[in-house]
């Protein structure tokens, strides 16, 4: 074995599947989705969003899954170990760094939207929430409260007591992933998933049942809410938008977790007699069940009926989650503490069982690269996150940290991370050689089409839409004029006036990365000895 201590295995099918389906479902199913579906044409962009899912989703998601657990049988749970013995040479083992940072880096900004959800469960709760009838005193409130307005939050500037919600989440996480995959991440998420799912429902339930809440505006029902998150409209204009693309795409992967170092972590931890064929599809059902058939259902027909299509469209997906929806749940007849409750409840627990998550990379890298016990990773890794959180707590204003970290980790390096494990499984481990280790232990077939799906579509797709991603997202093009404006993600780093805290993130995110290389180079000289490389 690569580690004497990475010997823990899921205790079954049920719980490996609600495990990764927990890491899927977040706060992208509830907020990130339905904001996208609402701004970029609902009806279109479930098209672009199911032909994505069709394929890069559901491919690199087996992909991801067979590589996990072939590496797995020869000892390597960490992104880095199998890379390692699935590349078999020496830079293998440094390009899962990626598939180390990524889930680290995601989880240090993350755990600070999920104490949002914590804070706001509780304000609802408490009554604190009811700020009238005017959004823009629910974006006061949120801004003061996430430290929005100035920097240096943490230090007790403004209203700074999202940092004792922080406090709790952060220790919740890390006692829960201290417990191990089967005491700890499998038992949390066999109780957690459920419960998110009755709570979905029981919201559901409510915002179906809204009616017509304004005699005076009877466009705005329920129906009409469903008509606008559902109807096409003018499809093929809208289909014609790249951006469209580009979003539907990402969401797949931010939605499903592909490309995260995740799945493949997870999947390491099973035996060939477990059937990743079935499991990887179920999981991926499971969240798509959660975010379309709820999410969607539930947050954009419930702000259409009460603020119309102009509330929703542009408002983003914090301005959604925390400043219109707050607004929504306040006007709901009967109990709107409670439902508003609920509903960030329910964002709550979406939120922990991802960021669990994205700590057993970490910890499983640790392990096995260091032959750590878990203690001890626990706490180097609690440790490293804690001063990530507090450096994006810290660079609170206008959330720049937090938005710099999520597009240079949270977005870009997820496509090159997806695509890198897309060209592994197709042309490295082999189609036929990937296709043999998918069956094994299966109970289903997978469709032999995805077969050159994965090896031909799914890189050629996930080329195309990063090279369309870094044309307007870095580069700024215009296609109508053929113009390059680059992006203030570019001109925060290198233009005539940057930005000293997006400076700051990118050399972070840096510091981060060689940090972990430095102690993937010493794993190495433990694992040459387990699978040394070809060349």
């Amino acid at each position: 074995m690569a580690s004497d201590t990475a010997t823990e295995k899921w205790s079954s099918r049920f719980g490996v599947i609600l495990a990764v389906a927990g890491s899927a479902v977040g706060l992208g199913n509830f907020l990130r989705f339905p904001g996208l579906a609402a701004q970029y044409g609902s009806g279109a962009f479930m098209v672009a969003y199911f032909i994505s899912l069709f394929l890069i989703g559901i491919p690199i998601c087996w992909a991801e899954w067979t590589l996990g657990r072939y590496a797995g049988q020869k000892g390597f749970h960490s992104s880095p170990g199998i890379f390692h013995v699935l590349i078999r040479r020496q830079a293998g083992k440094y390009i899962g760094v990626l598939g180390v940072i990524i889930p680290v880096v995601i989880y240090m900004y993350y755990v600070y939207i999920e104490a949002w959800c914590l804070g706001y469960f509780y304000y609802f709760l408490t009554g604190q929430l009811d700020l009238g009838q005017d959004v823009a005193a629910y974006g006061d409130f949120w801004a003061r409260f996430v430290g929005a307005n100035e920097n240096g939050l943490v230090l007790g500037h403004g209203q700074n007591q999202v940092i004792v919600f922080l406090i709790i989440v952060f220790a919740l996480n890390f006692i829960i992933i201290y417990q191990g995959i089967v005491r700890g991440i499998e038992f949390f998420c066999k109780y957690a998933m459920p419960a998110l799912v009755v709570l979905a429902l029981i919201t559901l339930a409510r915002v179906l049942t809204l009616g017509t809440p304004d005699p005076l505006k009877p466009d705005q029902n329920i129906l009409n809410g469903l008509g606008y998150m559902w109807n096409p409209g003018d499809i093929a204009a809208s289909l014609s938008n790249p951006q469209l693309w580009l979003a539907a795409a990402g969401q797949i992967f931010f939605s499903l977790s592909v490309g995260f170092g995740v799945i493949i972590t997870y999947a390491s931890y099973l035996t060939n007699e477990d059937d990743v064929a079935l499991s990887g599809l179920a999981a991926s059902s499971a969240n798509e069940f959660c975010e379309v058939g709820l999410g969607g259902m539930i947050t954009v027909p419930a702000a259409f009926v009460f603020l119309g299509a102009a509330g929703i469209v542009g408002q983003g997906t914090f301005g959604l989650g925390f400043k219109v929806l707050p607004l929504v749940f306040s006007k709901i007849p009967v109990l709107p503490w409670l439902f508003g409750g609920i509903f960030f409840f329910l964002l709550f627990l979406a939120a922990i069982t991802s960021s669990l998550s994205m700590l057993q990379p970490g910890i499983a890298f640790l392990e096995e690269g260091l032959g750590l016990g878990r203690k001890q990773s626990v706490a180097i890794l609690g440790l490293l996150t804690a001063i990530g959180s507090l450096f994006v707590v810290y660079f609170s204003k206008d959330l720049k940290a937090l938005d710099t970290l999520d597009f240079w980790v949270g977005t870009f390096l997820i496509f090159v991370m997806g695509t890198i494990i897309i060209v592994i499984f197709g042309w490295i481990l082999g189609t036929e050689r990937g296709w043999i280790e998918a069956h094994r232990g299966a109970e289903m077939k997978i469709p032999g089409v995805f077969k050159w799906i994965i090896q031909y579509v799914s890189p050629i797709y996930l080329l195309g839409i990063f090279v369309l991603w870094v044309l307007f997202n870095v580069f700024g093009w215009d296609p109508s004029t053929g113009e390059f404006k680059p992006t203030s993600y570019i001109l925060d780093l290198v233009g005539p006036m940057p930005d000293p805290v997006a400076r700051l993130s990118v050399l972070f995110i840096l510091l981060v990365m060689g940090f972990f290389l430095i102690l993937i180079a010493n794993a190495g000289k433990r694992w040459n000895k387990i699978a040394p490389p070809s060349g």
